[in-house]
């Protein structure tokens, strides 16, 4: 057996940009010497008050992202392409109470492992894929259990359903964040059938647990998550409508009626025309979809924007965002104080 050590070196002094990845950004602490490789995100050159050209650029790996400078960059550097991963040596510096990564040089990496740099799920995907079953047994419609079948039972489809990110950016950026986004999407449907007596539980809830599948077609995670042509000419609204027509085709026992209404609610369920929807929601279990799925994608994304200002110890986020606004972002801290068993009890008692 080839002894790993030697095998690394052999594949340094052949690719000469390999690196493996020792530094994660999450990591990253101020005055850190910097020599990894990340995925470049985004890149902008921008100008110094004096006119002097530097790069603006922004890095990513599984555990997070960092901004990123280069002062003078040479012609090599500005020519690397974002969605590239690359090899990045410098240091962390700070500008403005914000950590950043002062490059030194940059260049394409030839050799990497894509899990190093996709965004990872904290949550247990076996707990996931638990709430999702449970979410499709309670399905009672014979025909709509089995359009689940007819989708899901696709064993390949469904092991890329269940890593596929949610979104590029904006919410659930991470493997599995398609399949969490789904749960929490028809959880909600399920208690919001529980409210309306005249909503049709089952078909609402087969919506939403259909009603992003063509998120699978439209997305592509490899260094990156990004656009396939399909997704980029089509959208995963259209492309999610074609893939239950054609799973579904040659099924037997789904009325024609209820199938219409199925691809109604998967149609519409961006809401609006400008915002994607061929169609505007016109039953109410396409119009409750439509509000479930937005709350959940719109709560995820704040929530994570949260998180980037609270690992700053930042009170509120910049407006350069998702929502166009500064968003308030409370710290968190424990109270030092010793506390007064009896005064505690006297200001919670709640009288009877």
């Amino acid at each position: 057996m080839s002894d790993p050590i030697a095998t690394l070196a052999l594949m340094f002094a052949v690719f000469g940009r390999f690196v493996v990845k020792t530094q994660y950004s999450k990591e990253l602490a101020v005055g850190t010497r910097v020599d990894s490789s990340f995925v470049l995100v985004g890149r902008e050159m921008r100008s110094t008050r004096s006119g002097d050209a530097y790069l603006s650029l922004e890095l990513a790996d599984k555990t997070g992202r960092i901004p990123a400078v280069c002062f003078q960059p040479s012609a090599h550097v500005t020519a690397v392409p974002v969605d590239s991963i690359v090899r990045v040596r410098g240091v962390v510096t700070q500008f403005r109470g914000i950590k950043r990564v002062s490059v030194d040089d940059l260049s394409p990496a030839n050799t990497y492992d894509p899990d190093d740099y996709i965004q990872a799920s904290t949550r247990d995907s076996e707990e996931v894929l638990r709430a999702f079953r449970h979410l499709a047994n309670s399905v009672k419609s014979r025909a709509l259990r089995r359009t689940l079948k007819a989708v899901f039972g696709d064993a390949e489809f469904f092991e890329r359903f269940g890593r596929s990110p949610g979104a590029q950016s904006t919410h659930h950026a991470h493997v599995q964040g398609l399949l969490e986004h789904t749960v929490a999407v028809a959880t909600i449907c399920r208690h919001l059938a529980e409210l309306y007596p005249a909503v049709d539980g089952d078909l609402l809830v087969t919506a939403a647990l259909l009603h992003d599948i063509g998120k699978v077609d439209e997305l592509e995670t490899a260094a990156s998550i990004r656009y396939s042509d399909a997704g980029r000419l089509l959208g995963h609204v259209v492309l999610g409508e074609r893939r239950l027509r054609e799973s579904c085709r040659g099924v037997r026992g789904l009325p024609a009626g209820l199938m219409d209404r199925l691809s109604h609610a998967m149609l519409s369920h961006h809401g609006e025309l400008e915002w994607g929807a061929p169609k505007r929601p016109s039953t109410v279990e396409a119009l409750l979809l439509h509000h479930a799925d937005n709350l959940d994608a719109k709560a995820d994304g704040f929530i994570s924007l949260l998180a980037g200002a609270g690992a700053l110890d930042e009170r509120w986020t910049d407006a350069d965002n998702l929502f166009r606004r500064p968003l308030y972002a409370p710290i968190a801290r424990e109270d030092q104080r010793a506390h007064n068993r009896a005064e505690d009890e006297e200001y919670t008692r709640i009288p009877a």
